[in-house]
């Protein structure tokens, strides 16, 4: 009997050790494979969205699961949550990197970590509704009118840069809906513009009911972004840039892009 109980004690432990092992958090190494928390969204359509079987998809998250399948030591993990919210993730050490179409600039640069090779390029125009004629070249063209955007956003910070040179010009509306919200406040006149990506904008209004005008207003590199001033960081972003090189050397980078995106946006114009 008392063997019988010893059996049966040892194999409760186990199992409670199992356990307890059974999952790794952020940091934490399960056999030699380190746990990686990235953080995306679900509201851009192509790009990091749920499709109609309820799965996780899009240009940037089949990105990173390619990463994954070529950099054994890692195993990442996504975290889903509204854009605005994946910088304070990072920084708060909820995640490990972001994946959203982060586009550098030197606001972003002064804070957070870029890796180095680029797995997408865009150009920012002004996006109007379709059946506006007004002249437009510029934002200075634009004074008086309302323009959506997303807190934390590239977008934003163009607007809210150009509105430190040029007090009160735009009015800029904050808000933290889907991409897909653009064209609603857009096309009711809620808003009188956005800025928008010229490979977002067919993904976003398939129907066609806005438009781009004037000239690029920036032009920018598209990476993923990482906690500064931390080495495990670094060494994140180095190896994904070398398993970028490879993706861009074999194609995968580029057949990725024409799948989700419609055309290759991996390489600069």
């Amino acid at each position: 009997m008392r063997n019988t109980m010893k059996a049966v004690i040892l194999l409760i432990l186990a199992a409670l050790s199992a356990a307890g092992c059974g999952g790794a958090s952020a940091g934490e190494s399960k056999e030699g494979v380190k746990k990686i928390i990235v953080g995306t969204g679900t509201q851009f359509p192509k790009v990091a969205f749920i499709d109609e079987n309820g799965k996780l998809t899009g240009f940037d998250v089949e990105l990173v699961r390619e990463l994954d399948a070529r950099l054994p030591q890692y195993e990442f993990e996504f975290r889903t949550m509204d854009f605005s919210n994946i910088l304070l993730s990072l920084e708060t050490g909820k995640i490990d990197f972001g994946a959203h179409e982060f586009e550098k600039n030197p606001e972003r640069e002064e804070k957070y970590l870029f890796n180095k090779v680029p797995y997408a390029y865009w150009r920012n125009f002004i996006v109007v509704a379709k059946d506006n004629t007004d002249p437009i070249e510029s934002l200075d063209d634009m004074h008086g009118k309302k323009f959506l955007a997303t807190a934390t956003s590239a977008q934003a910070q163009i607007l809210e840069n150009y509105n430190k040179e040029h007090p009160g010009a735009l009015e800029i509306v904050y808000n933290n809906g889907g991409a897909n919200d653009l064209v609603t406040q857009i096309t009711t006149g809620r808003v009188d513009a956005a800025i928008g990506a010229d490979f977002s904008l067919p993904l976003i209004d398939p129907q066609g009911k806005l438009k781009t005008v004037g000239k690029p207003l920036t032009e920018a590199e598209i990476l993923f972004i990482f906690r500064k001033d931390d080495p495990e960081s670094q060494q994140l972003a180095d190896d994904i840039d070398a398993a970028l090189l490879e993706l861009r050397k074999d194609g995968t980078l580029a057949k990725l892009s024409q799948e989700w995106l419609g055309q290759d946006f991996t390489y600069e114009d």
